[in-house]
């Protein structure tokens, strides 16, 4: 019997963990066909169905050591959670993969944790260990997945892979990241004021105020920064491209002291630089990739990055004010907090959309993290509070 475990306790703990894992296994079979039934792709449709048939013979071989072992199993098949399904249907194959790599990370890491409640049962133990390795192999799939294709366009999914690591969803990262800093910035002027004036109208004309500087800053910020690095990415290819044109033979020597100094013989460096060079579209991608630093992106539209963040910082900074709308005094700072916070926790967890981290985890350390704030500014509005101000 394991260590710290009462007699007939580790049994219920190793059955315990077989259902987890048991649910585990099935949520993620789920979610694999679904992603698979989504590409257009042939070869990435059936990679994921193979997927998702792995994941349910796990789920099989759980649910057989669980009936051997005379344990009860749930006749309803779990389903995926919400998110997850929100994500593989209206942000794409990237996003999703992304959340379902760090999924099979956090398997691996639960298969792994479970070392002292299967010490006790070495078929347990065996299957877990097996299925854990096979967990990683999935990982490692996941992080190296890249489209059928040839060649040609094999190396250009190589020059895109940073695309695969930075992409935030498109307008819906930036959209929650707007409701996030102003959600952050609107509660703390709030708190301080709240605490300054004791939660009299002037809370509303100091948050409104804070609302409509945070939202036009934003959007402003958003449409000047997407702006620029469109302009910046455009300027460098189109310098690259002329020099390309100019020197076409230059560029494909520096091409080929690219390749050696990243290992490549001098022979197999000059053909590799030859064989692009003779691809112009091909040989500008990869000159901007190799020399520049710079990968082919799709750059958001300024003005749908003005609008985005500008309404989302607006809908977050709005929140905090709401209560002193229908209310006053004390009443409306406890209210503004009350949902305040519940806000702060439900946008965190919507950033676990674009970040791939826990839901509860992300949730909480914004939770925290907006009733610090809102504890200092508020304790700092006691502080300056004039005598004698009446609310």
């Amino acid at each position: 019997m394991p260590k710290g475990f009462a007699e007939g306790e580790s049994d219920e703990q190793l059955n315990n963990a077989l259902r987890a894992a048991w649910e585990r296994e099935l949520r993620a079979a789920q979610l694999y066909r679904m992603l698979g039934d989504q590409q257009a792709d042939t070869r990435r449709r059936e990679l994921f169905h193979k997927l998702a048939a792995a994941e349910e013979d796990h789920a099989r071989r759980f649910q057989k050591q669980l009936e051997a072992r005379g344990a009860s199993v749930r006749t309803d098949a779990p389903k995926p959670g919400l998110l997850d399904r929100l994500v593989i249907r209206y942000l794409g194959t990237n996003a999703a993969l992304r959340r379902m790599e760090a999924a099979e990370e956090r398997n691996i890491a639960f298969f792994a944790g479970q070392s002292t409640v299967i010490a006790a049962d070495a078929e347990a133990q065996r299957l877990f260990r097996e299925v854990e390795a096979e967990e990683q192999a999935h990982a490692h799939l996941l992080q190296n997945i890249t489209p059928a294709a040839t060649p040609h366009s094999q190396l250009e999914a190589m020059l895109k892979r940073e695309k695969w690591h930075v992409s935030t969803g498109s307008w819906i990262g930036d959209a929650i990241y707007g409701v996030n800093d102003g959600l952050g910035a609107v509660f703390g002027i709030v708190s301080g004021m709240a605490g300054y004036t004791g939660g009299s109208h002037q809370v509303v004309v100091a948050g409104l105020f804070g609302m409509l500087a945070s939202a036009l800053s934003m959007g402003s910020g958003a449409y000047l920064a997407t702006k620029s690095e469109r302009e910046v990415y455009e300027a460098e290819i189109a310098r690259e491209q002329r020099e390309i044109h100019e020197d076409p033979e230059h560029e494909s020597e520096e091409l080929a002291l690219i390749y050696q100094i990243k290992g490549f013989s001098k022979e197999e460096a000059e053909h590799m630089a030859r064989t692009i060079a003779a691809q112009p579209e091909l040989f500008l991608k990869t000159m901007a990739s190799e020399e520049l630093g710079l990968s082919q992106r799709h750059f958001p539209n300024p003005w749908v990055a003005l609008a985005s963040a500008t309404l989302s910082t607006a809908l977050g900074a709005a929140i905090p004010v709401l209560p002193f709308f229908f209310t006053s005094g004390m009443p409306a700072v406890i209210a503004s907090a009350v949902i305040s916070t519940a806000a702060h926790f439900a946008v965190g967890a919507a950033k676990s959309l674009v970040t791939a981290r826990s839901w509860v985890a992300s949730g909480t350390e914004m939770t925290v993290v907006g009733v610090l704030e809102a504890a200092i500014t508020y304790g700092l509005g006691l502080l300056f509070h004039p005598p004698g101000l009446a609310p």
